[in-house]
């Protein structure tokens, strides 16, 4: 009974695993078989550094990524999340089939999801910032449940005067994944609609919009006199839910003019969208940048009047400009999923000026707990449950490929490639690898990965991580 469990369980959470660009991701049981190492490969197959040095993760620093806003400059400060993936309560058991899913999933801690959108709505309402903008991912799977218990909850920010935007993911619309979830099996739960969404979140940005695509759930809102926020559906949702993102010709007409309204005007703009504008990711570049993104860069850069583009989709923390040489174009930052530890968002000053500062702030979890007297553990030490909780879910993924290596490794080095991957994989999802980017080229955990690992596309995105490391991406200042 236990193992048709566990197999139903996979088999869930494959299915449930379909999340920002980065398709299914089959796991199997991280427990493996030992194999000794063959004997014409063991001596260069020498234990690289001792085991507990991938196995724990420093704590976060604190404050990390915050910068000093100006406040005394002209602007908006606004709070930026993303990837939120709210599953309404009605649609689990939060049985074993569910929790397992989690383990074996993508990062999610949708376990808590309910908790952690309580405390961001709580945070944004102590910051008190101009407004917050939601871009894309509200929901799970697209459940219209979801997406109507997670307005009612924006409902207590926009009812204490702080404007809410919100805008599609690839997830929340005609998506054939919705479902609810009870032990071990999964019953398909109402889809949300195009026409539902903008009821749903007519309050999040759609009535007071300034103007509205007919063509596309995008619209532009005025945050104030010198900046108009554009709001950009970059999904393709006709039939069903697709991962990728794009802008049809209609859409581009609408932004034509409203561009060239703002441009004449004098007005800012400020472009949001799920989809990623540059290829911020070379490994899942296909389904995270918006397709033929050149066309919207040309439109961008063209104006003068837009100097940042915000998105999400990717689940990382990161930034890159579109001139890579000066660094005179237009920036974009994708802020990491809220749902993925360490739970965190943006928090953004924009200024009259085109100015910008841009931190991350990670939701603090344990004083919320504490303030609403929640007493389980897992919350009331959250800084100390998220981190091994998302190590674990990268260690699966690890080693559901290495255990096909077993011709060729050992148990021993099996586990020490999967926590070293895992490690990595977490620093890149913070956006802060280049902590650790030159110790782990270094070691010899690394080597193994590179001459068993292949071809496996776990080995191509540790590659990445470690190349690209060359920065922090939790924090970004602007000077126009």
């Amino acid at each position: 009974m236990m193992r048709r469990n566990i197999a139903a369980a996979l088999a869930i959470s494959v299915m449930l695993c379909l999340t920002g660009c980065q398709g299914i991701i089959p796991f199997v049981d991280e427990t493996v078989a030992t194999t000794e190492t063959p004997a014409d490969t063991e001596e260069e197959l020498q234990p690289g550094p001792p085991r507990e040095d991938w196995e724990t993760i420093a704590a976060f620093p604190e404050n990390i990524g915050k910068t000093q806003i100006e406040e005394e400059k002209d602007g908006v400060k606004l709070i930026v999340a993303t990837d939120i993936h709210y599953l309404a309560s009605e649609l689990t058991d939060k049985g074993t089939g569910f929790i397992h899913s989690m383990e074996y999933g993508d990062g999610k801690v949708t376990n808590y999801i309910w908790e952690i959108t309580d405390a961001f709505v709580a945070e944004v309402l102590d910051e008190r910032p101009d407004g917050v903008i939601l871009s894309g991912d509200l929901s799970y799977n697209g459940e219209k449940a979801s997406h109507l218990e997670l307005a009612e909850k924006l409902g207590r920010i926009k009812d204490a005067g702080i404007p809410v935007l919100v805008i599609p993911g690839n997830h929340d619309i005609n998506n054939n994944s919705a479902a609810r979830i009870e032990e071990d099996q999964r019953f398909p739960a109402e889809k949300t609609s195009p026409e539902d969404f903008r009821s749903i979140y007519r309050a999040f940005g759609y009535e007071d919009a300034i103007s509205r695509d007919p063509n596309s759930l995008s619209y532009i809102y005025q945050i104030n006199d010198y900046t108009r926020i554009l709001m950009l559906d970059t999904c393709q949702y006709d039939d069903r839910a697709l991962v990728g993102g794009m802008i049809d010709t209609d859409t581009y007409e609408w932004i034509d003019r409203e561009l060239e309204k703002a441009f004449e005007e004098g007005i800012n703009v400020l472009p949001v969208a799920h989809h990623n504008l540059l290829e911020e990711s070379r490994i899942y570049s296909e389904d995270c940048t918006i397709e033929h993104n050149e066309e919207l860069l040309e439109r961008l850069e063209g104006w003068g009047n837009i100097p940042l583009f915000l998105s999400g989709h990717l689940h990382v923390q990161h930034f890159s400009n579109s001139d890579d040489v000066s660094g005179d174009g237009v920036w974009e930052i994708v802020t990491s999923s809220l749902a993925v530890p360490p739970c965190q968002y943006g928090v953004l000053f924009f200024g009259d000026d085109r100015s910008f500062h841009y931190h991350t702030q990670i939701l603090n979890m344990e004083m919320w707990t504490k303030v609403e007297g929640k007493t389980d553990p897992n919350l009331v030490n959250f800084s100390q449950y998220q981190t091994p909780f998302l190590k674990r879910v990268f260690y699966n993924q690890a080693n559901s490929w290495l255990d096909r290596r077993k011709d060729v490794l050992t148990q021993d080095q099996i586990v020490q490639m999967s926590n070293f991957y895992a490690t990595a994989k977490c620093y890149y999802y913070w956006g802060r690898a280049v902590e650790i980017a030159e110790e782990m080229k270094s070691s010899q955990i690394f080597q193994l990965w590179q001459e068993y690992g292949y071809p496996s596309l776990e080995t191509e995105y540790l590659e990445y991580i470690l190349e690209e490391a060359t920065m922090d991406y939790n924090s970004l200042r602007s000077e126009e």
